[in-house]
C-alpha cells in the first residue's frame, strides 16, 4: 500500500467520526428540546401558585366576629373570639371528644380561630359564620345537613361528622396580619 492511500483513508476515518459525533450533538439538542416543554408542562399554573397562599388583614374584625375567606378554593372561618368563648374551649375535657385535641393545639392565639370551613362528613359548609345563623348547641358552627355540631374551637361534639373542622397552615407575619398556606 503506498503513503497516499493510507492518508485518504485516515482522512477519511477522521472525517467519519467528526459526523459521527455531529449528529449525536444534533440528536441530544433535538432531544432536549422535545423532552423540556413536556416537563415543564407539569409543573403548576401560575394562578394555582398563586392560590397556594393567601395574606389576611384582621385588623377591622371585632371581638365576637366571623369572617370567611377563599383559600385554595375553600372557604376560610376566622374567628376573633370572646373570653368567654375561649373560656368554653379551653374548659372542654378532651377525653370526651371524638377527635381529641385541645384548644392549644388548634390555635397559635387563643383569641384568633382559623379554620377551614369545610364539614369533615360530606364537604358542606357549616352554618355560624354570619349574625342570625345557627351556631349549634356548642356555640361554633352547625352543619344543616346531616346536623353535625362544633364547638367554638371547631371541634365535632355531636353528629356524623368524623373529625373537627382541618386547621389550615397558617401564621402571624404582624399582630394583625395573617398568612395562610
Amino acid at each position: 500500500m503506498s503513503a497516499e492511500t493510507t492518508a485518504d483513508q485516515e482522512e477519511g476515518q477522521t472525517r467519519r467520526d467528526f459526523l459521527y459525533l455531529t449528529a449525536a450533538a444534533m440528536g441530544a439538542v433535538g432531544a432536549g428540546s422535545v423532552a423540556w416543554p413536556l416537563i415543564n408542562q407539569m409543573n403548576p399554573a401560575a394562578d394555582t401558585l398563586a392560590l397556594s397562599t393567601t395574606e389576611v388583614d384582621l385588623t377591622p374584625v371585632e371581638v365576637g366576629q366571623s369572617i370567611t375567606v377563599m383559600w385554595r378554593g375553600k372557604p376560610v372561618f376566622i374567628r376573633r373570639r370572646t373570653p368567654e368563648e375561649i373560656k368554653e374551649a379551653e374548659a372542654v375535657n378532651v377525653a370526651d371528644l371524638r377527635d381529641k385535641q385541645s384548644d392549644s393545639e388548634r390555635v397559635q392565639k387563643a383569641e384568633w380561630l382559623i379554620t377551614i370551613g369545610v364539614c369533615t362528613h360530606l364537604g358542606c359548609v357549616p352554618l355560624g359564620q354570619k349574625t342570625g345563623d345557627s351556631k349549634g348547641e356548642f356555640g361554633g358552627w352547625f352543619c344543616p345537613c346531616h346536623g353535625s355540631h362544633y364547638d367554638t374551637s371547631g371541634r365535632i361534639r355531636k353528629g356524623p361528622a368524623p373529625k373537627n373542622l382541618a386547621v389550615p397552615p397558617y401564621s402571624f407575619t404582624s399582630d394583625t396580619t395573617i398568612k395562610i398556606g
